[in-house]
């Protein structure tokens, strides 16, 4: 907060007359130093030569006086182009149109070398567009192609009820869960078109991503604690589905034993507790950052430090926050806020 303030204290700064004034001095300094030494030249000269001083103290004031008269037109000028290239830069996008004409030769070749890097980099931007659109599209295809043989092979393992095939169907249960961690990875810089925002039964939400891993606690022994809400939340469905089975799949993933607790209070407040293994203080600032996986994620050798960025872009898409609480060895606690004064409806 500090920082934007001086960041904008220093972009006024920038605009005002005293500022710009100052700056073209100290561009024009040795323009008006020249002037002033041609003047004090003349001046000798006509004195050497005895012409009467008084010729020459009108003729140097002459020359000041227009000194005087041209440079306030020229910095008016100067001020004017000054704050057009401010706002200029103000703009999220430029076209080759919008960069006004070089007064001089060296303004005209900043402005052609300027053009040409809007111009590559209007190509790389376009580029890179039909390439995320390609990309998203394949995998698309590929996450719902893939779906079909995950479906065949949880009805061939359900057939039989072994110890051997429910950690088959375990395994099998994250391979889908990857599979819709990699499509929610593409969808979220397209959400301008995925956003569905209503109001839902919280805890239908809650139940749904609660049967998702009931095979997981099984496997693993963990119970689960929910008693149920009648809370209604202003959300998009899918997006909070998915933010939910991100921190249980979190939860389960760092729980050996005991429970996994969700509450709500109202606000409507979702609380995510786990009695697992902790964060580290100093990994809890850096846990939502793409990649990281912190302390614990390295003994573990199985973090990928996605699924606490997805969350975290997920909290960006859906104005819900998500504050984190936990003891090493002890569990942690996911809340998030779903008050409807954090939703906006476009």
């Amino acid at each position: 907060m500090i920082k934007g303030r001086e960041i904008r204290s220093e972009e006024r700064k920038k605009e005002s007359v005293l500022y710009v004034g100052f700056e073209y001095l100290h561009e024009h300094w040795l323009t008006i130093i020249v002037y002033l030494m041609f003047i004090a030249v003349f001046g000798v000269i006509f004195f050497l030569y005895r012409v009467e001083m008084e010729a020459v103290l009108y003729g140097a004031g002459l020359c000041l006086l227009l000194l005087l008269v041209i440079l306030p037109v020229h910095f008016v000028h100067y001020y004017l182009k000054h704050r057009e290239l401010r706002e200029l830069s103000e703009k999220k996008y430029l076209s080759s149109r919008q960069i006004p004409e070089g007064s001089n030769l060296m303004e005209q070749d900043y402005r052609d070398l300027l053009l040409e890097w809007i111009e590559n980099t209007s190509k790389e931007a376009s580029n890179l567009r039909i390439f995320k659109e390609e990309s998203m599209e394949y995998y698309s295809t590929w996450a719902h192609q893939i779906k079909t043989p995950i479906a065949v092979m949880r009805l061939l393992l359900q057939e039989e009820d072994t110890k051997e095939n429910q950690k088959l169907l375990l395994e099998l249960s994250r391979i889908e869960q990857y599979v819709d961690m990699v499509l929610s990875y593409f969808r979220l810089d397209s959400t301008e078109k995925d956003l569905v925002v209503r109001e839902y039964s919280l805890d239908e939400i809650i139940r749904s991503c609660i049967r998702k891993f009931a095979s997981w606690f099984v496997m693993k022994g963990l119970s689960v604690q929910y008693e149920g809400t009648d809370l209604k939340v202003l959300t998009d469905k899918k997006w909070l589905t998915f933010m939910i089975e991100q921190l249980l799949s979190n939860a389960i993933k760092y729980t050996d034993e005991g429970t996994i607790t969700i509450t709500v209070e109202k606000g409507p407040i979702l609380h995510i507790e786990d009695t697992g293994i902790g964060i580290a203080p100093e990994d809890l600032p850096r846990i939502f950052e793409k990649g990281f996986t912190g302390y614990n994620g390295r003994a573990d050798k199985k973090s990928t430090g996605i699924g606490l960025y997805l969350v975290k872009r997920t909290v960006d898409l859906l104005g819900t926050p998500v504050n984190v609480t936990s003891t090493p060895g002890a569990g942690s606690q996911f809340t998030i806020d779903l008050t409807k004064k954090y939703m906006e409806l476009e």
